[in-house]
């Protein structure tokens, strides 16, 4: 094998190296902004599971304070 055609093969090899780089970068900044997309998602739930909590025990409150109004039910 010729030096000329060694360094054919070396160049070729480097590009494709480059590229496989390029496209594992092009990756990672994909799945930053996924990874990133996911946390707001987890925020936004737990902030609606606080919020559904917090009615659920109002609406809760409120049906005892209506039992307790009509004397369905002993008072606590």
């Amino acid at each position: 094998m010729s030096d000329s055609l060694v360094l054919e093969h070396l160049r070729a090899i480097h590009s494709e190296l480059r590229e496989v780089g390029n496209e594992q970068t092009e990756q990672r900044m994909r799945i930053g902004a996924i990874e990133r997309s996911m946390a707001r998602v987890e925020v936004e739930q737990a902030e609606l599971r606080a919020g559904f909590r917090s009615r659920f025990d109002q609406v809760l409150d409120r049906l005892d304070r209506i039992v307790r109004r009509l004397e369905i039910a002993p008072a606590h």
